[in-house]
């Protein structure tokens, strides 16, 4: 299971007769030195006198550059430990995250969220927070969270004075977290594209990407967009992360059940796309962790964009480096790609005649490198369907979601982790799932004809592994395996393309 990764820093000072000053090392940012004033003029409070005297704040690990708000809490309780305010033995096991305020309140401030999920993952059991009306505390196992609004709580709890209470969730956070799910789109309104929903379910099933071509106006956007409305509720702990992500980000939600779904502009910049800047943020594919990434033309994106996405979809993270740090963010998602089939955008239509050569397709197609069309599960050709033909009882939403539900929680009895067949290790899969010899031979022989990778063969098993879960079958079955060949070839109109030739 991901989480945001974090590091420790251990926050020392040391206060001795000298000149009146205070300094921070351990390569603190701007942020951070600004934090003396705040902290001196909290510790006033306590009627302390620092006058004369030097204090040293150290940041460790000092190779690590530290940036924010949130160690004000930390050095201030330092400081009131070094000047012997607070007398008893603090645990390394506790950590105080929290900004300050002149007055000596503990306020909160930008990325509390992953900060307090990284100590948790860092083995911290106790954390002393500010109150946030948006922070789900109910929802943060095996930490102890201990909310405080002001500097003299701290030390009160800390001496064994007080006891603190968590604060119930804000009307705000309730309403975040208890707002119905509603999808503003429904496959029931989608007409015709019956081969498009049965891929677009074994996508939702197993986490699969996906990539469809068709004609101006065939309904690509539409599938895309209509396609969260039947993926799984997120579980608490995807909440958790994707609220942090949205935090790092800066960027509000709505509601925090809703499944991400993530459109970027095909002239978004490499860095938007991926994360990163001077100080490092999330980008789209870590914003659509959990969720759905839809690259809309995506043969129009940079090269070297989507070629920065092959780790990603590899690894489920994407790490990003700099002078000074290293982070890495996670970024597990389906994603979605939609291109024309050719520049003009006709090839293969019943209605339009395309005018380009096989040269200018060639050279459009191969806008996708072979590693990126390489990591597609499925290769979906679409048609212009005719919107008066008469009407059909379509499934809803809900019908297909129930068994895109019921598919993943047969892969998580199979593999006793919360992990789709895509995401998987291949090993484990084919441990849990064997191949018969004469599958192995079939696939084989398609492959060679074909000419597929090792990396397309295995994601073809991973397709049929998920079409035997929809279908309720213990083991592969072979005609799971023939629908998850015929979903990664191509299927074009083949008279346009003879009369072109011709």
């Amino acid at each position: 299971m991901l989480r945001l990764q974090g590091y420790h820093v251990q926050v020392g000072v040391r206060v001795s007769q000298d000149t009146e000053s205070m300094v921070i090392v351990g390569l603190p940012d701007a942020s951070v030195k600004e934090s003396r004033e705040r902290v001196l003029a909290s510790i006033a409070h306590f009627d302390l006198d620092v006058t004369d005297k030097k204090v040293v704040v150290n940041l460790s690990p000092s190779d690590q550059k530290k940036n924010g708000s949130l160690f004000d809490l930390s050095i201030a309780v330092a400081a009131l430990k070094e000047l012997r305010e607070i007398t008893c033995e603090i645990s390394t096991e506790t950590a105080f995250i929290g900004a300050l305020s002149l007055d000596g309140a503990v306020v909160s401030g930008e990325g509390i969220l992953p900060a307090v999920l990284a100590a948790k993952g860092l083995g911290i059991k106790r954390v002393y927070l500010p109150y946030d009306p948006v922070l789900p505390l109910h929802m943060i196992k095996d930490v102890e969270c201990i909310v405080v609004q002001h500097m003299e709580e701290v030390v009160h709890h800390l001496e064994g004075q007080e006891g603190l209470s968590l604060h119930p969730n804000s009307p705000q956070m309730e309403q975040l977290l208890h707002t119905p799910e509603t999808h503003q789109k429904d496959f029931c309104h989608v007409i015709g594209h019956e081969q498009a929903k049965r891929a677009l379910e074994i996508a939702a099933a197993g986490e699969h990407n996906l990539l469809m071509s068709g004609p101006p106006g065939c309904g690509k956007s539409l599938l895309a967009e209509t396609f969260p409305s039947i993926l799984p509720t997120l579980t608490n702990q995807a909440q958790l992360e994707v609220m942090s992500l949205y935090q790092l980000a800066d960027e509000k939600r709505t509601h925090y059940q809703i499944i991400p779904f993530r459109h970027p502009h095909h002239s978004a910049s490499a860095v938007a796309i991926i994360g990163g800047g001077s100080n490092p943020k999330p980008g789209e594919i870590s914003m659509a962790h959990r969720g759905v990434l839809f690259l809309d033309e995506i043969s129009e994106f940079s090269k070297k964009t989507l070629d920065m996405l092959r780790q990603p979809l590899e690894t489920g993270e994407v790490t990003i480096s700099r002078a000074h740090s290293t982070v890495t963010y996670p970024s597990s998602f389906i994603l979605i790609g939609a291109m024309n089939p050719c520049p003009c955008g006709y090839l293969g239509s019943f209605h339009h005649y395309c005018t380009c050569s096989q040269k200018q397709i060639q050279a459009y197609r191969n806008r996708l490198s072979g590693p990126i069309h390489d990591r597609m599960d499925i290769l979906l050709s679409l048609q212009s369907v005719n919107v008066n033909q008469p009407s059909i009882k379509q499934e809803t939403s809900s019908d297909i979601r129930k068994r895109v539900e019921s598919a993943r929680l047969r892969q998580f009895e199979r593999y006793q982790l919360e992990v789709s067949n895509a995401k998987v290790p291949f090993e484990t899969m084919i441990e849990k799932s064997p191949l018969q010899a004469e599958q192995k031979r079939m696939l084989t022989n398609v492959s060679a004809k074909q000419n597929w990778s090792n990396r397309v063969q295995i994601k073809i098993i991973r397709l049929a592994r998920t079409i035997s879960d929809l279908a309720g079958e213990e083991r592969i079955s072979d005609q799971a395996i023939w629908e998850a060949m015929k979903l990664r070839r191509w299927s074009q109109n083949k008279k346009q393309v003879i009369a072109r030739e011709t």
